[in-house]
């Protein structure tokens, strides 16, 4: 009978490659305006809107920091929201969407008025900030909806991570393409007007993309109905220690990859020179991330997720060091990007695909307790989000110290020493401490498989007991 009925429920949970490919399209949005804001928003701010670095590191690190305060707000607005025909996380997604697309595009709008910029700026970009939020927390939080089977969540987040990878691949072509072909002037001059009308037009094609994506995630994704509750929800998540163990890695290793991230392309224009390569550098680093998705599937289904997270984020150190250690060549350089692109895609995706682990891990311990979805990838969001936050602060501000000059034909040396800190020693130092953590981690390979067992044997439990108790129903 229970060999039965799980045959049973795994033939109701299975997802169609259109259920899955439905849902992987719904995490392009969140990366391609996170790699298009995270590469071009500080040189856009500096270059282009001609802000003094003070102000831009502000708006940056205000922006972020308000942006994760959200997450755990949302988290709870999202858990406690009704169930509907839609579902509960489908609705967030689909109304946030028009004024999350108008705000992102006033964000790369030049407004008329000096006086202003930096309220301008600061406002559209919290707004945004916010509205993406209600995209992507319940986004995120849908990976427990779409089945109850570990099996098939796994392929769904597979497919998730080859979507986001194209999704960072496609936000740096669009930006970086459309931006590359009318960079700002180093000197005030007629190309100013060229450079805000590149920035308009790509963050218009961005919007499209975002819409589109939001259209086909609604239409092509069903949400399962599950009973929700938020009684000492945060603190029995907070209190879970492999889940305080991965927000702790993700938080360090984010940091670490924000630094990188927020940086280099400043790095690759200011430092090494290349003010007209940058965007094809950064192109170099995604289209290899992408490439190398199928790769990294392969080695966690192969060795585990654990070492995959080791492997992968140990492999892009030693293109760290190389990066800023050879003397400036641009083919070089090409080689070394493409290369550092393998663990790039290592580092930001797979601390993800062991979240649902966790979950599962949380559910075997906690049975009684349900509906904290949500909750678990709004906090793990956050972290993201203020590791992103800080870094973009702790940089524009460093920048700042050490004497950038906007739209500067060169650099003081200071600012060539501070750009190789950044982009170098200290993402490697933090990759370190997270990696120390990890070692930590308890849910191994072993553990897993039988989270997965003991789950499936409780909601044969479950359905057993309804089946009893309408069988009793009927006779009496």
């Amino acid at each position: 009978t229970r060999q039965c009925s799980y045959l049973i429920s795994t033939c109701e949970n299975r997802l169609s490659i259109c259920n899955k490919i439905s849902y992987a399209i719904g995490g392009a949005p969140y990366q391609i305006t996170g790699c298009a804001l995270g590469f071009f928003l500080q040189i856009y701010l500096l270059d282009v809107a001609q802000l003094d670095p003070f102000y831009a590191s502000i708006i940056l690190f205000v922006g972020r920091a308000w942006d994760a305060v959200t997450d755990p707000t949302i988290g709870f607005l999202v858990s406690r929201s009704p169930w509907t025909r839609f579902g509960r996380m489908l609705p967030w997604i689909l109304l946030s969407t028009p004024l999350a697309v108008l705000s992102y595009f006033l964000i790369w709008y030049v407004p008329p008025f000096e006086d202003g910029k930096v309220i301008w700026y600061l406002f559209f970009y919290c707004l945004f900030q916010t509205l993406q939020t209600c995209f992507h927390v319940p986004y995120s939080a849908l990976t427990m909806f779409i089945s109850s089977e570990q099996k098939e969540r796994d392929s769904a987040t597979a497919y998730r991570m080859t979507v986001e990878v194209l999704g960072t691949l496609l936000g740096t072509a669009i930006q970086g393409q459309i931006v590359g072909m009318a960079n700002a002037p180093c000197l005030p001059g007629p190309g100013d007007m060229v450079a805000d009308v590149a920035y308009m037009i790509s963050s218009g094609v961005i919007c499209l993309i975002y819409v589109l994506c939001a259209v086909v995630l609604f239409f092509g994704v069903r949400e399962q109905k599950e009973p929700m509750s938020f009684f000492q929800g945060i603190k029995l998540i907070m209190g879970h220690g492999p889940y305080a163990k991965l927000v702790m890695v993700f938080l360090f290793t984010s940091l670490a990859f924000m630094l990188l991230e927020g940086n280099f392309a400043l790095f690759c224009s200011s430092t090494l020179g290349f003010r007209n390569d940058f965007q094809n550098i950064l192109l170099a680093i995604m289209l290899s991330a992408t490439l190398a998705i199928p790769f990294w599937q392969w080695f966690l289904t192969r060795f585990g997720k654990k070492t995959a997270v080791y492997t992968g984020t140990l492999s892009v150190v030693p293109f760290m060091i190389l990066v800023v250690c050879l003397k400036s060549n641009l083919f070089v350089t090409y080689i070394v990007s493409f290369a550092a692109g393998v663990g790039v895609a290592a580092a930001f995706l797979l601390p993800w695909s062991m979240l649902p682990d966790v979950v599962d891990d949380f559910q075997v311990q906690n049975p009684e307790s349900t509906g904290h979805e949500a909750l678990f990838y709004s906090f793990y969001v956050f972290f993201t989000k203020f590791a992103s936050g800080v870094s973009l602060g702790i940089s524009t501000l460093s920048l700042d110290f050490a004497g950038y000059i906007s739209r500067g034909c060169s650099q003081p040396e200071e600012v060539d020493l501070t750009l190789k800190l950044l982009v170098s020693a200290a993402p490697i130092a933090l990759i370190i401490v997270g990696l120390c953590i990890l070692y930590s981690y308890p849910i191994d390979e072993e553990r897993r498989q039988g989270n997965r067992k003991l789950l499936q044997e409780q909601r044969d439990d479950e359905d057993n007991s309804e089946t009893d108790s309408t069988e009793l129903g009927n006779t009496v």
